[in-house]
């Protein structure tokens, strides 16, 4: 952790404006529960302004124009944001380069770039080039002719597969698979013959892939994963997949082949995504959503098959109530039927 900081300072750093004594040192970051004197809060959701009253904090990060209780702010327009780049700045510090350590495992036809550390039991093969100053710690495996860029960290146990390439400041949580052959098979009476997976996989700058997610390569040509797109851990993308930029895909999500996502786009908790369609720029489909076919740019949508949120609201709604209709139907069935009874015997006394 960095050294204590005044309110005035921290206020600099992020652009905000001091309420209050700007010369508070603060040498810590909490919660609006557990922060003390000397440590800076935030408060992201209106809902919780109240806490602000309670709160033993230094100060509060906090959007202009809120109840400050007489506590000491920095007014922010993304309090969210500005509490991150504090934590950047006070939990962080510069990685140290260590070069190529003993044990480290890498081709004589490997090109490591300045201010690169390669960790114990790593494993970098033939004509891989890996970018200044990245990272690449034990277990991780960087088969042939892969192009790594600049500032990349490339966790424990992660596996980039040959002639793949990655963009500069990307992150590879442990265990994530980059490149592992697409899900291809051709029918061949009752068994099944292997098509070749020939294509790559292209990460563009400033990617992140959570822990244990698997990006397919393409059968032919390139999955690609477009700049500063982030996946949660446990996310499948399969080949010749196009991921737009700046999306945010979530935990155990599905995306089948040949499917292209769109920019800012957000997939939340275990969708599932059929091949083979679009969806356009800045949509949201909710948790365990189904997406069987196309949807629309600038648009939220929920369910299986999915429909616009707004409807899938109000059908919601409906299914708790379900048994009760059910049982209504039935009753107004059951009524029906006997009033058609009773006309029916009066036509014919008739």
């Amino acid at each position: 952790m960095t050294h204590p900081r005044t309110v005035t300072e921290l206020a600099a750093y992020l652009g905000g404006v001091v309420q209050g004594n700007g010369a508070v040192l603060i040498s810590g970051l909490g919660s609006l529960e557990s922060a003390g004197p000397e440590a800076l809060t935030f408060l992201a959701n209106p809902k919780y302004a109240a806490k602000v009253a309670e709160t033993s904090a230094g100060a509060v990060l906090m959007a202009p124009g809120g109840e400050r209780y007489g506590r000491t702010a920095i007014e922010v327009a993304n309090p969210y944001l500005g509490f991150a780049k504090l934590l950047a700045l006070f939990y962080t510090s510069p990685h140290q380069p260590l070069g190529v350590l003993q044990h480290a495992i890498v081709s004589e036809t490997a090109t490591i770039g300045e201010g690169a550390s390669i960790y114990p039991g790593a494993c970098i093969g033939n004509n891989v080039v890996v970018g200044q100053r990245t990272i690449i710690y034990s277990g991780a495996v960087i088969y042939n002719n892969v192009i790594i860029g600049d500032d990349c960290i490339i966790h424990a146990n992660a596996v980039v597969r040959d002639r793949c390439r990655i963009g500069n400041r990307c992150v590879l949580q442990p265990g994530a698979v980059i490149g592992s052959d697409g899900f291809g098979y051709a029918p061949d009476g009752s068994s099944y013959y292997p098509i070749p997976q020939i294509g790559i996989v292209v990460l563009d700058d400033d990617v992140e892939i959570g822990a244990s997610s698997c990006i397919d390569r393409a059968a032919i040509e390139v999955t690609r994963i477009m700049r500063g797109t982030k996946l949660d851990n446990l996310v499948q993308i399969a080949h010749n997949c196009q991921i737009g930029e700046d999306c945010m895909i979530v935990s155990q999500v599905g995306i089948s082949g040949s499917a292209k996502i769109g920019n800012h786009v957000t997939l939340a908790g275990q969708v599932g995504v059929a091949g083979h369609l679009t969806i356009g720029d800045n949509v949201l489909v909710g948790a365990q959503s189904g997406v069987p076919s196309s949807l629309p740019a600038n648009a939220a949508y929920s369910g299986t098959p999915t429909m616009p949120h707004k409807d899938w609201l109000r059908s919601a709604m409906v299914v708790p109530r379900l048994p009760e209709l059910k049982k209504t139907v039935s009753s107004l069935e059951k009524r029906i039927a006997e009033l058609e009874t009773i006309v029916k015997q009066n036509h014919q006394e008739r």
